[in-house]
């Protein structure tokens, strides 16, 4: 099955974070076969180098797309996950249920986020990116510290502040990258890539 590549980058340089994005429409009757094939594909991706984890976004029940993000540490490890015989040999054993050929997108640092995935090449104005990750951060970093001293005074804990501010800072990050962001992007896709 031939690939549409949209990669961000002229080259392979070793660029910090990379995120993978890929589509696929999945015929509703295949949807079952389809979920079973994403864990078996995740799996193998997971056991390449620098892999750094996967994120779904799966359809609502009447629509077809599926949504993968897939995080490696940088460009050159992430082609080599691309370009491997398990994931052409795992794409040949599915690409009969795609309605269409699968959309596959490059992208470094935050920048997928701020992509618009309809217009591949447009991307949000660095003020605006500012603009939406401190609205989300701003009230997390005010909100999850309290929370999380709260469970410690009641599991009796004592953490050392390091400690506390690091699991604090973890959750927050694990909040904006997979839950928040790309659903708040996908509501304010209007203005974020208007102008």
């Amino acid at each position: 099955m031939a690939e549409q590549n949209a990669v961000n980058s002229d080259n392979h340089s070793e660029v910090s974070g990379v995120s993978i994005i890929i589509r696929h429409k999945v015929r509703l009757e295949y949807r079952a076969r389809y979920e079973e094939w994403l864990t078996r594909i995740i799996s193998a991706a997971a056991k390449f180098p620098g892999h750094n984890g996967v994120h779904i976004l799966r359809p609502l029940p009447d629509k077809e797309e599926f949504e993968i993000s897939v995080r490696f540490a940088c460009e050159a490890l992430a082609y080599n996950w691309l370009q491997s015989m398990e994931r052409k040999a795992l794409l040949e054993q599915i690409s009969s249920l795609f309605q269409g050929e699968e959309q596959l997108e490059i992208y470094n640092g935050i920048d997928f986020w701020f992509t618009q995935p309809s217009v591949q090449t447009k991307v949000a104005t660095r003020w605006k990116q500012w603009l939406i990750t401190t609205a989300i951060i701003w009230p997390l970093t005010m909100l999850i510290p309290v929370l999380l001293k709260l469970v410690y005074k009641y599991l009796s804990l004592d953490i050392y502040w390091v400690i506390q501010q690091g699991i604090a800072v973890s959750i927050i990050v694990a909040l904006v990258v997979y839950i928040i962001m790309p659903r708040v992007v996908k509501v304010v896709a209007s203005w974020l890539f208007s102008g």
